[in-house]
């Protein structure tokens, strides 16, 4: 069955017509709905450890000792995180380049608020081809955007609206601390500009994923649909763990959408902030995947070199054929992985590869040069 990649954002309106749980921590269950925590009986009552209490059931909690009391606070519910995110995310809405003069030709995506001075974030697919952007906060603010920075390999892309003391989203760290399985929500504009700010639920189907995408991807089954591209995948803090970029769409496959991590965000933007673009970093050689990891089965095949591209790698000697095993000491089959490598770097600075070269397993230093 054949099956596509559907950006999730930019769906275009003419004539206003398409066309285009808070997740326990963990502990012993005993029963459904029962959980098991550590507990000392003094005197007939049963005193429960505070620190069983919030390691079991999550929350958090503090000792008043001039008071004598212990305040819990539970674990933040859906309707309570929606209501925290959502005034930092926006709808964003212009003209495409291909529009033409039809008046209602309009397409759309979604933002998040990522500085108080008017910096949004969303995606390079929403807004590189789009005019006369406009951007619509949560509290129904209109404000004209420009056109920042855009970052088609990564997906990401900055819009500069003139406003202050805007409600900036809070990112997640990085790297990533997160678990398959907890419970994340999606806030975006799907389908029509009208329904700006709904809110999805689902869970974090899976991390490090490379589906059609330059870096990883995280896999979430929360409903993402067109229009909801640029906008915020959101754990039980609050916090901004990825930009929602695409989804699986074909018939007998459902919920199957992927966000940008926070880590390449983080990455990404802060380039954008010190140089203006992304300074990219190349091992200035073309390279292939073995079958195994195209197919995506467990492999230690190295990628096979097809193109020797850079001075610095013609200098060592590579030549096509010759295989490369591992970056910087890092093990790599897949091209993604060498990627996700070389953000560390910058165009210029020299890395240790390992490669098999006329028969021999050999380490160089490589020269890096401009992706």
């Amino acid at each position: 069955m054949k099956r596509s990649m559907l950006r999730a954002g930019a769906i275009i309106l003419t004539g206003g017509l398409l066309v285009a749980g808070s997740a326990f921590a963990a502990g012993t269950a005993t029963s459904p709905g029962t959980m098991k925590m550590s507990a000392t009986k003094i005197n007939g009552e049963v005193y429960v450890k505070a620190s069983s209490l919030t390691s079991t059931l999550g929350g958090t909690g503090a000792y008043d000792a001039s008071t004598k009391t212990y305040a819990y606070t539970p674990p933040a519910d859906v309707p309570s995180v929606v209501s925290k995110v959502s005034p930092s995310v926006v709808g964003i809405i212009g003209k495409p380049a291909d529009g033409g003069d039809q008046r209602y030709v309009l397409a759309h995506g979604t933002g998040v608020i990522m500085k108080a001075d008017g910096w949004i974030l969303t995606n390079a697919h929403v807004v590189k081809d789009l005019t006369n952007i406009t951007v619509v906060t949560a509290d129904g603010k209109q404000y004209s955007g420009k056109r920042s920075n855009v970052d088609e390999v990564s997906d990401l892309a900055l819009v500069k609206i003139n406003a202050t003391k805007l409600p900036v989203a809070k990112f997640a760290a990085s790297p990533l601390q997160a678990k398959v399985g907890e419970t994340v929500i999606a806030i975006g504009t799907p389908v029509s500009f009208s329904l700006r700010n709904t809110a999805t639920t689902g869970v974090l189907s899976g991390m490090n994923r490379s589906v059609s995408s330059y870096y990883r991807l995280l896999q979430t089954d929360a409903a993402i649909n067109p229009g909801n591209s640029g906008g915020p995948l959101v754990n039980m803090k609050g916090e901004v763990i990825g930009i929602n970029s695409m989804k699986f769409v074909d018939e007998g496959i459902d919920n199957m959408g992927f966000s940008i991590p926070v880590d390449t965000v983080s990455y990404v933007t802060g380039h954008f902030f010190k140089y203006g673009y992304v300074k990219r970093s190349s091992l200035g050689i073309g390279l292939e995947e073995s079958y195994a990891a195209i197919v995506g089965l467990p492999t230690d095949d190295g990628l096979t070199v097809t193109s020797v591209k850079s001075d610095s790698a013609k200098k060592l000697g590579i030549q096509v054929g010759d295989v490369l095993y591992s970056v910087a000491g890092h093990q790599i089959s897949s091209i993604v992985e060498v990627n996700e490598l070389l953000k560390s770097y910058l165009p210029g600075q020299q890395v240790e590869v390992t490669m098999m070269m006329d028969g021999d397993l050999v380490t160089r230093k490589l020269t890096l040069t401009t992706a």
